[in-house]
C-alpha cells in the first residue's frame, strides 16, 4: 500500500513539474493569437506527412515529429517558431526537443489542428 501511495505522490508531482516546466518554455497561443503571429514566424506543423497532406494551415512547413531530429537544422533560432499538431501533444514533445538545442521564442497552437478554424490547404496527393 505504501508503494503504491509513493508511486500516486511521484505521478503527481512529475506531473505538475512538467506542466510549470511546459508553461515556462512554451506559451500557448488561442487560434486568434496563433493568427496574429505566425505570419511573421516559421510555421511548423509536426504531424505526419498523410495528416499533412489531408489538411494543414496554409503556409505551414511539414517536419514531423519523426525527422525532428535530423530536419532541426531547417528551423532558424533567431525567429520565432510556431508549432502545431492534431491536438498539441507532439508540439509539445517538439518544443522540448527545440529548447534542448537552444531554441527559446517557442509557441504551439491551444488544441492543436483539430481545433483549427482558420484556413487550410490539403494537398493534391491528400489520400
Amino acid at each position: 500500500m505504501e508503494v503504491l501511495i509513493a508511486a500516486v505522490v511521484a505521478f503527481i508531482v512529475f506531473t505538475v513539474y512538467r506542466y510549470f516546466r511546459q508553461k515556462k518554455i512554451l506559451t500557448t497561443l488561442t487560434e486568434e493569437e496563433f493568427i496574429n503571429g505566425y505570419r511573421k514566424a516559421q510555421l511548423i506543423d509536426v504531424r505526419e506527412p498523410k495528416e499533412y497532406d489531408g489538411g494543414h494551415i496554409l503556409g505551414a512547413r511539414n517536419i514531423p515529429m519523426s525527422q525532428l531530429s535530423q530536419r532541426m537544422p531547417e528551423i532558424r533560432k533567431d525567429q520565432p517558431v510556431y508549432l502545431y499538431c492534431q491536438s498539441g501533444a507532439r508540439s509539445t514533445r517538439a518544443a522540448f526537443m527545440l529548447h534542448k538545442k537552444g531554441y527559446r521564442d517557442l509557441y504551439q497552437l491551444q488544441n492543436g489542428f483539430k481545433k483549427w478554424n482558420g484556413k487550410i490547404k490539403k494537398s493534391k496527393k491528400a489520400y
